[in-house]
């Protein structure tokens, strides 16, 4: 049954106040969320879609989101998901760039450590019940391994496409005789012309924009020109955005280098995508478009080119998977899925959170009442949090 817009929205607000350990973990708590607890997606379909915006450009987590809200409510839904799961972060890093410290000192220290470790048992839970699902055989578990292995070995975005890419191929070669479904359609209500009007829009903008900037010497077209770029041609989203924004906003002295540092820590301490660093940067620019303004500028140009990329080519994947040899293939795919999200607990949320026997200990603890005790998220984060602040803030 359809979902209003409004309840779309009050889910993702949630989940945009609590999700806390970057992009990897969104996949885990939006797993928990609309896989186990509502029942929204299938495992089979959201491994999928999350295959999808792996392979896209722009923030991968927040593609997720843009989706599932387009499949429960339509246009409407999507940037409903899209505003609660942003708003939260994007007005925490406007008030730190206005003056309101957040999180600092010892406390505060303590409980950004707590919710790093708690970032580790959430991916690490996602991991396992996909596993079994998604991996249940010789062969799919070999991919998944393998797939993790590239990822790990590559821990940037082309490793990641590379796994998926290999992981489709050998599900095409060795999973054609495998049980179990293959696919799950995602339906979503986005009339095709639609979708192709979102795509064409993307290509006009990336290619207009910097002729527009170039011909007008407008700073909020040359802004919107730059944080569009650096929202279009990254892949995986998080981190990896950080060194084209960089060089959109240091290099030309829009912002100081250590303004841009600053804001670098508020955004790993907030919840929600990291691409919400660009409402920091848009806020405290020299010069228009500053404040409020430019914060909702730049964080609208630097989303807007993954959201159309979504919008455009999901009422399309989902016509796909009729034929035996795609079946296979996106058995593979679901199969590096898990693989991805394995070296990704490793590099980028194991490594950030675990540093010692009491992080390994807190982990557990936080694993153990996320599996076995079935414990909300949100309380396994607040739980995490006050004891990240009891081992370090105390």
């Amino acid at each position: 049954m359809p979902d209003s817009a409004l309840a779309v929205f009050a889910v993702f607000l949630r989940l945009g106040l609590t999700s806390f350990g970057g992009p990897i973990a969104h996949l885990g708590y939006y797993r928990v969320e609309f896989v186990e607890r509502r029942r929204w997606l299938s495992e089979a379909a959201y491994a999928d879609l999350v295959a999808l915006c792996q392979l896209l450009p722009g923030p991968a987590s927040t593609q997720v989101s843009f989706a599932v809200g387009l499949s429960r409510a339509g246009l409407a839904g999507g940037l409903a998901a899209w505003l609660g799961f942003t708003l939260p972060s994007a007005v925490a890093l406007v008030l730190f760039a206005q003056g309101v410290a957040v999180l600092q000192g010892p406390l505060g220290a303590g409980m950004l450590h707590g919710l790093r470790v708690v970032a580790v048992a959430v991916v690490a839970q996602a991991v396992w019940s996909m596993a079994r699902s998604l991996c249940p055989d010789r062969p799919r578990a070999t991919i998944a391994v393998a797939a993790a292995l590239i990822a790990t070995v590559a821990p940037t975005s082309i490793g990641q496409i590379a796994a998926i890419v290999a992981g489709a191929a050998a599900g095409a070669w060795c999973c054609r005789e495998a049980r179990g479904p293959a696919f799950a359609r995602l339906s979503v209500p986005i009339p095709r012309v639609v979708a192709v009007v979102a795509l064409v829009g993307f290509v006009v903008l990336l290619f207009g924009l910097p002729i527009a900037a170039a011909v007008w010497s407008a700073p909020a077209l040359a802004a919107t020109d730059a944080f569009y770029r650096a929202g279009a041609l990254v892949f995986g989203g998080g981190h990896v955005v950080l060194p084209l924004l960089h060089a959109s906003v240091v290099e030309p002295g829009w912002v100081s280098e250590s303004d841009f540092l600053s804001g670098y820590g508020a955004a790993q301490a907030v919840p929600g995508p990291i691409f919400t660093f660009a409402a920091y940067l848009g806020a405290i620019m020299e010069g228009p478009p500053a404040g409020w303004g430019g914060a909702a500028l730049c964080l609208g140009a630097i989303f807007l080119p993954g959201l159309l990329l979504v919008l455009g080519v999901l009422p399309f994947w989902g016509s796909l998977g009729r034929g035996a040899l795609t079946q296979a293939a996106l058995r593979g795919v679901n199969a590096a899925v898990v693989g991805v999200l394995l070296a990704g607990l490793y590099v980028r949320v194991w490594t950030m959170g675990i540093g010692g026997p009491a992080d390994f200990g807190l982990g557990l603890v936080a694993f153990a009442l996320l599996v076995v005790w079935r414990a909300p998220s949100w309380l396994v984060v607040l739980i995490s949090a006050g004891a990240g602040a009891a081992l370090l803030g105390g």
